[in-house]
């Protein structure tokens, strides 16, 4: 019974929580969008369309290129204001082409249109149309997960959404509205972390000692990376897009700060899956044998930790070697030294962005089992406050049919 008032105590917690958060979160989260969207790039001419006919394909060769295919395609855009009016494009015929995609009728697309100054309307080729696949791929990973992990995967996925609200209407808005990123980013990873880790794993002890370790291991790895990149006087603009943001931008956006944002941001996940694991293998160690003594605990789940740590830490050095793969490819190409190659802001940027949030990963091991066996061996020692504190595992024998 106790339980039960419990339970409806901190639904309606839960239920005012959110409920404020609405009424008064929501419009501070959100307040600096319409100041940011600006006319540059993307979007002002960009529309969908839907290709008619096709009047005539071929291969051609420009330059010294091998021959490519080219289609002159009939197109009519299916929404904005020429929505209807059959417009005539070319792909191929003039730029050289990284892709042999066939396209025909009924196929979509994405065109810009463009107003000449006699009046003629003039559309050019911007991409393929991929939401559809990409929808259907979402809805695989949905139902892949739901049957593989039942309501954790429910509490996975809930928790994602929220990871991606956090991104997309706090951090992204706060740092476009000039405010400084590290901070944004630590609040928004602080938040989006708590969240995510109570919706996938419920209410527990467990769940209070990985995300205390969480929110310190964060800390840690925010403060480090602010030393190494302000020692190595990195500048965040070794990536274009941040120039690119640079100059679309309306506020003047802090790029060393949102070096170090990414930086934070891209350790979250990994530590997410580390402080967790950890905490669990802790808990578990203590619930099979209670009489454990602090340093032998500490001991079994420091052996565990290592084996993760080396797992992850391949995992994230692999995860930024995949995304900087066509930088590497230059290199070996280029037959540059690697010794003077490492001085480039760009390859600078990428060594410590991998080794920062890899030893905030290290920290995290013994930060997570220091505080995850003083909230096991000490779970009687909480007084008054006990009671609220949930349940002491969810995992291992506590599961009720």
């Amino acid at each position: 019974m106790k339980n039960k008032t419990l339970f409806s105590i901190f639904a309606l917690l839960l239920v005012l929580g959110i409920a404020a958060f609405v009424i008064w979160g929501v419009p501070y989260f959100f307040s600096p969008i319409e100041r940011v969207q600006t006319e540059a790039g993307f979007g002002s001419g960009t529309v969908r369309a839907e290709v008619t006919q096709v009047i005539e394909e071929g291969e051609i060769t420009l330059g010294d290129n091998p021959p490519q295919l080219y289609q002159i395609l009939r197109v009519k855009p299916l929404e904005g204001k020429y929505e209807g009016i059959e417009l005539e494009i070319d792909n191929g015929t003039r730029q050289v082409r990284y892709d042999d995609i066939h396209l025909a009728p009924g196929d979509e697309l994405l065109i810009a249109v463009t107003v000449a100054p006699d009046g003629t309307l003039n559309a050019y080729f911007v991409d393929y149309i991929r939401s559809h696949l990409l929808l259907l791929l979402v809805g695989i990973f949905v139902v892949a997960i739901l049957a593989m992990a039942g309501r954790k995967g429910l509490g996975s996925l809930l928790g994602l959404a929220f990871s991606l609200l956090v991104v997309i209407g706090y951090i992204i808005p706060h740092i476009l509205d000039g405010e400084d990123p590290v901070r944004v980013s630590i609040i928004g990873a602080a938040i989006l972390l708590s969240v995510t880790l109570y919706l996938t794993y419920g209410w527990t002890m467990k769940t209070h000692a990985a995300v205390l370790s969480m929110i310190l291991s964060l800390i840690i790895t925010g403060s480090l990376a602010w030393i190494f990149v302000s020692a190595t006087k990195l500048t965040g603009s070794g990536d274009e897009n941040a120039l690119f943001l640079v100059q679309m931008a309306n506020s003047s956006i802090n790029l060393r700060g949102l070096l170090l944002g990414g930086i934070i941001i891209g350790a979250l996940g990994v530590l997410d899956d580390l402080v967790i694991t950890q905490a669990s293998a802790l808990f578990e160690i203590h619930d099979a044998n209670p009489n454990l003594g602090l340093r032998a605990l500490y001991k079994r789940a420091t052996n565990i930790g290592q084996d993760h740590v080396a797992a992850t830490v391949n995992t994230l050095v692999m995860a930024y070697a995949g995304t900087a793969l066509p930088m590497l490819l230059v290199f070996s190409m280029s037959k540059g030294n690697f010794s003077y190659l490492v001085n480039f802001s760009f390859v600078a940027e990428e060594v410590v962005r991998t080794l920062v949030g890899s030893l905030g990963l290290i920290a995290a091991v013994p930060i997570t089992t220091i505080i995850a066996a003083y909230f096991a061996m000490n779970d009687d020692k909480f007084g008054a406050l006990r009671p609220y504190l949930g349940e002491k595992n969810s995992g291992g024998g506590h599961h009720h049919h």
